[in-house]
């Protein structure tokens, strides 16, 4: 079902404090140059920033998610499988976090529990050989419904490509300058972003980029590192233009990365775009036709979103889907410097082809399961082994977690399930399985056992299962998710644990002020 959603009215106080949170976090005071924190300083003392406040509260048209159910419990003596196309993007957590630092909680069909859980770091052990490694923990679960609930966190940790030994990038910039892209400067967010990442392209790398408004043409075509200046110069002289023609921007982009591509390299179109298309095919099923047939000439698409206010969320998750790439969303410089920066490689460097897992739970010890996200990941059991089947595609470094609830039968003990991985080499193409079983004996027997990394996916799970109005959380508690991360914060802290608790905390106070 897809839904538009309007304003909730807050308080003068409440939006005062939302606004320095605001400048808190979009990354002033982190080493932004003078022109950046004054751009960010401007928008936040305008209205027009707050993307979720139209004028007269009058409901926004075009911010469209898709709401994919929520998982239920599956009795394992009905089905013992689970199966689902591994996932790493991250969008859904930084625009919730837009929705919470703007004051507003998030429409329930923009969470997804899977991009929250794999937005954070688990200090998981990559792998000696092959691609990836395995790592299983579980407890009896602090936030399950009923009793005799254990969660059960699979982690799946890919290998890592050093920085140095990526493969050249040809990169095709396909970027929205339509006039929505003018509102609250998201034209100005995505010229910086991109110039963080021009800083990090070296020797063999090239970009070209395209722009589109009420059409699409080329603005540099692919140039080389060596003129590192002629790209910058056409970054900065990008201006907003007319309206959305986003098929002809991506048609144009794909039409000139394939021209250039190169064999043995990253070739990889960039799209940065608010979703809204409103000339030409504007819908995401049209628009992904085109592109579909892209894929199999070796070039992937990441889609980086940006905005709200008007922003389609689905097209940008379906065309990053479709074209075998990631979706994110920037709301501030900080994310822009984790995408381009900080995470390069495995932003552009494929380890993994149509990555998938399925899991066989043993329906002698396990009575019943719940897999805790993914919905729009789910695969039929039998396309596991169909190496046809598109699934994910994972980056150099990237992690992919898992959460089960399980209920164990009474006093049962040995093999819970096996874990089996399943994904194609994007060099040779040879399509490999590893598999790791899974033991009663591996259990914590509390909670408070566990790694602090464990009790940290744990709450973030429960956090992202509250906002989205799950049915297994209706009695969740967003105190308790907050007492969970506080009492973690002796043993893992940085800026991101920081982060969750101000995120956490905003939710706390806009449940509080929205049941009053």
């Amino acid at each position: 079902m897809k839904t538009k959603f309007g304003n909730l009215r807050l308080n003068v106080i409440l939006m005062m404090v939302c606004g320095l949170a605001l400048l808190i976090y979009t990354g002033c005071g982190s080493g932004d140059s003078e022109e950046d924190i004054q751009a960010l300083s401007t928008a936040s003392n305008d209205s027009t920033f707050f993307g979720l406040n139209p004028p007269n509260g009058a409901a926004f048209d075009d911010v469209f998610f898709e709401n994919y159910g929520t998982n239920p419990f599956i009795d394992t003596e009905d089905e013992h499988l689970s199966t689902f196309g591994m996932d790493v993007d991250t969008a859904s957590y930084s625009v919730t976090r837009r929705y919470l630092r703007d004051g507003h909680l998030p429409p329930r069909e923009a969470v997804r529990v899977e991009e929250f859980v794999n937005s954070f770091d688990y200090n998981y052990m990559p792998p000696s050989d092959g691609a990836f490694a395995v790592h299983i923990e579980g407890a009896p679960s602090r936030f399950g419904e009923g009793k005799r609930l254990q969660l059960l966190r699979i982690g799946v940790q890919g290998r890592i490509v050093p920085d140095e030994n990526r493969k050249d990038a040809m990169l095709t910039f396909v970027i929205d300058v339509s006039g929505s892209m003018a509102m609250e400067n998201r034209l100005g967010l995505v010229k910086r972003s991109l110039k963080l990442l021009v800083e990090q392209l070296r020797q063999g790398d090239k970009v070209a980029i395209v722009v589109y408004g009420t059409e699409a043409r080329i603005v540099l075509p692919h140039t080389g590192t060596e003129a590192r200046e002629e790209i910058v110069d056409a970054i900065n002289a990008l201006e907003p233009e007319g309206v959305t023609n986003a098929e002809a921007g991506l048609r144009l982009g794909y039409k000139i990365a394939l021209q250039n591509a190169k064999s043995g390299s990253i070739n990889r179109v960039i799209l940065c775009s608010d979703g809204v298309a409103n000339v030409g095919e504007t819908g995401p099923d049209a628009i992904l036709k085109k592109i579909r047939s892209h894929v199999e000439e070796g070039i992937t698409l990441t889609t980086v979103g940006f905005g709200m206010g008007n922003y389609n969320d689905i097209l940008m998750e379906q065309l990053a889907n479709n074209g075998d790439g990631s979706y994110a969303y920037v709301d501030n410089l900080n994310e822009a410097r984790r995408i381009f920066v900080e995470n390069l490689t495995g932003t552009l460097q494929v380890i993994a082809k149509d990555a998938k897992v399925q899991v066989d739970f043993n329906p002698q010890t396990v009575s019943r399961f719940r897999l805790i996200g993914y919905e729009n990941r789910r695969l039929a059991h039998e396309d596991f082994r169909d190496d046809d089947v598109d699934a994910g595609e994972i980056g150099s470094g990237h992690s992919v977690t898992a959460l089960y609830e399980i209920k164990l039968h009474e006093n049962a003990t040995g093999k819970l399930a096996t874990v089996f991985i399943r994904h194609e080499d994007p060099d040779t193409t040879r399509v490999s399985e590893i598999s790791k079983e899974i033991f009663s004996t591996e259990l914590k027997s509390t909670f408070e056992d566990t790694s602090a990394e464990f009790q940290l996916v744990t709450a973030i799970a429960e956090f992202a299962e509250i906002l989205r109005e799950s049915y297994w959380a209706q009695e969740g508690s967003l105190e308790a998710v907050r007492q969970t991360i506080k009492g973690i914060q002796t043993q893992i802290s940085n800026e991101q644990i920081d982060e969750l608790t101000y995120l956490v905390n905003q939710a706390i106070n806009l449940k509080a002020y929205t049941d009053e």
